[in-house]
């Protein structure tokens, strides 16, 4: 929608727009093409035109942050027990209607974004709170790509790892400029039918396919993949099945696979919370399929949520929802069979349980 021109102060500059014959200026950061006049805001409402120009009206404002495990991204093979500190904005390009984060990232209430933060306040942040991370989430990432994107640099001056939390739907140009700094993602993949991302999320499946493939076969980015399951709507065994099979044949048998429980929220109260049969049902579909890392998460499972070696058997991480209760990997590998276990794994885990800390940037140094 428009806005007064004094709203868009301060605006950042993008790279990925173009201008129509017609006057109108088409953003090219995903495959909406949202395509807007003077003064208009995109899908996603934080990317609009100002002079003729697409701009980023979030950069360096926030709607909060805080410490969390980076289990609860989910992340079960990247740094296992470290803190990071998560972030997000305001907006999405998607427009899901079973959103578990609806009052961010449908908000458009500028005071959603009431913190502030530069890309080297946060950096410092992650590290006097001695953070091994800092995650682009709440809302997804692509579309504040250039904070993210900075905030990532400064990170790695001082040894910080970048995590997106990411639905992967972006174009191929920005797609390689955001993942070139990314250290680890977990990209949500919704449901396995074009139906279901037509009906309930309002995009496309090939797109978020597309960004797994790309992933996998030109990046270095560690990533894992969560299955939000909804009853009655991406639930049924053929479909599970036949995603699974998907994820084996493209990606491999390695990736870890989550599938989480929904609850009823924003425009879906009308279904019921994913009864934990089901998660564990599909986490039995995907280990047949072939995959070896399975974890269900919104649930209390502690078979859901230990790592094994897919080789033997044996029990590599213990966790009690987002706490390592067990450590048994050796140097990445199974302690009995020395099977190589995939991820991004220090000699010892983190000790950082399963906290929450809320932090304010301003009070930091």
């Amino acid at each position: 929608m428009g806005e007064p021109r004094s709203t868009l102060n301060g605006a950042h500059p993008t790279l990925y727009w173009h201008r129509l014959e017609d006057g109108r200026v088409q953003c090219d950061l995903c495959p909406r093409h949202c395509q807007l006049r003077e003064g208009k805001r995109g899908a996603c409402y934080i990317r609009a035109n100002v002079d003729d120009a697409i701009v980023l009206t979030s950069y360096g404002r926030s709607s909060g942050f805080c410490i969390d495990p980076i289990e609860k991204k989910p992340l079960n093979h990247f740094l296992p027990g470290t803190s990071v500190l998560s972030f997000g904005t305001a907006g999405c390009n998607l427009s899901c209607e079973f959103c578990q984060n609806w009052h961010i990232s449908k908000s458009r209430q500028w005071d959603t974004l009431a913190d502030e933060a530069t890309p080297e306040q946060l950096a410092r942040a992650a590290q006097q709170h001695q953070c091994a991370s800092v995650a682009f989430t709440y809302n997804d990432p692509v579309i504040f790509m250039e904070y993210a994107v900075d905030t990532a640099l400064a990170c790695k001056e001082l040894g910080i790892k970048s995590v997106a939390v990411t639905a992967g739907y972006i174009d191929p140009a920005p797609r390689e400029a955001f993942f070139r700094h990314m250290d680890a993602a977990n990209v949500d993949l919704k449901g396995f039918t074009e139906a279901f991302y037509r009906k309930l999320c309002h995009g496309h499946l090939q797109a978020v396919l597309d960004t797994l493939l790309y992933l996998k076969q030109e990046t270095s980015v560690w990533f894992e993949i969560t299955n939000l399951i909804i009853p009655g709507e991406n639930d049924s065994p053929a479909e599970i099945a036949s995603m699974c099979q998907w994820l084996v044949d493209n990606l491999g048998p390695e990736v870890p696979l989550h599938f989480s429980a929904f609850h009823p929220d924003f425009h879906m109260m009308d279904k019921p919370p994913t009864p934990k049969s089901t998660l564990v049902q599909a986490r039995k579909l995907a280990l047949d399929a072939g995959l070896h890392y399975v974890y269900t998460g919104n649930v209390y499972d502690r078979q859901g949520d230990a790592t094994l070696c897919p080789q033997c058997g044996e029990l590599l991480i213990g966790r009690n929802w987002y706490q390592l209760e067990e450590w048994h990997l050796v140097d990445g590998h199974c302690p009995q069979c020395h099977h190589p276990i995939p991820g991004v794994f220090q000699s010892e885990p983190g000790h950082f349980g399963r906290q929450r800390i809320p932090v304010r940037i301003r009070d930091c140094g």
